[in-house]
């Protein structure tokens, strides 16, 4: 297939890899653009890995906890402006009070918006729009639910860039201070797991096999392989488990070493949203536009 030059930029914003490397990588895998940062990384051309999911959409990420009970939601606008804007802001805080004062979160849109019992959450949305004036999408959320020995705790970085929602043991104010830690830390290092365990075997089984094929890429001798990557991988879920990373406030003490030191605290779950992950936001082409612009007034000459 043939490969335009807007692909290879694309890929080449994803990566920071070469020009002709995003090129040779499109030709490889027949435009698949996974298949591309794969091959990619393979061949040790690419930090893919970390840039993949830094996509950038508007709107804002809230967190807030009443009762002991946390929610983290996601809601997109289609600006920036839109998003600092108050009624937005007021709209956002509504579906936030919504989802803790509803136990359940199947069908969000089609329950009845709990300070309106004639308005459905769909309503609430295309009232919203119409009045805002952008289309706007409530993406994703999250509730967890602490006990007596639990605490939630909720932390939003960035004016709504990035939320954090927690529960960890523990229901005292020291307790809260240490989960703002391990909130602030969980925003900055973005863990994938709180232990290696709960990483998926098919996500470090395809890291083996990256890591291989980088690895005879560069030229390692293939006796050696094994032993390479067993240290490769160790490595990989020290940088990607919450408890073996390096705390962000003290790099010299794992976050397990901080935990012990509050106690023998443990953090049971969390997760972590950041605006725009995963969304693929249109790009204006100015150049293109202007350029554009410029032949239909040459064309009316």
């Amino acid at each position: 297939m043939s490969i335009s030059a807007s692909m290879v930029k694309e890929l080449r914003e994803k990566t920071s890899a070469g020009m002709m490397d995003c090129k040779k990588a499109l030709e490889e895998t027949q435009g698949n653009f996974e298949e591309a940062i794969e091959w990619l990384r393979k061949k040790g051309l690419s930090n893919a890995a970390k840039k993949a999911g830094r996509v950038a959409a508007e709107g804002a990420v809230f967190a807030q906890v009443q009762n002991n009970v946390g929610i983290v939601v996601e809601i997109n606008s289609e600006t920036d402006f839109v998003a600092r804007n108050d009624g937005f802001r007021a709209f956002v805080k509504n579906i936030a009070d919504h989802i803790v004062a509803n136990r359940s979160m199947e069908a969000l849109m089609d329950q009845v918006y709990h300070k309106n019992n004639s308005q459905k959450i769909a309503d609430l949305l295309k009232e919203n729009i119409a009045t805002i004036g952008e289309n706007l999408v409530i993406r994703r959320s999250e509730k967890f639910e602490g006990t007596a020995n639990t605490l939630v705790h909720t932390y939003v970085h960035g004016e709504g860039k990035i939320g954090v929602l927690l529960e960890i043991t523990g229901n005292t104010e020291t307790v809260r201070n240490y989960a703002q830690d391990v909130a602030l830390h969980i925003a900055a290092m973005n863990p994938m797991a709180i232990s290696g365990d709960q990483i998926p075997a098919q996500v470090v089984s395809k890291e083996k096999e990256i890591l291989k094929a980088k690895a005879l890429e560069q030229g390692k001798k293939p006796e050696m392989l094994d032993k390479i990557v067993e240290g490769q991988i160790r490595k990989f879920l020290a940088e990607s488990c919450l408890l073996d990373q390096a705390f962000v406030k003290n790099p010299d003490i794992k976050v397990s070493e901080h935990l012990k030191a509050g106690g023998g605290l443990i953090v049971k779950r969390f997760v972590r949203f950041e605006l725009g992950e995963g969304i693929e936001k249109k790009k204006d082409d100015f150049a293109a536009e202007v350029a554009a612009q410029t032949a239909a007034a040459m064309k009316g000459h």
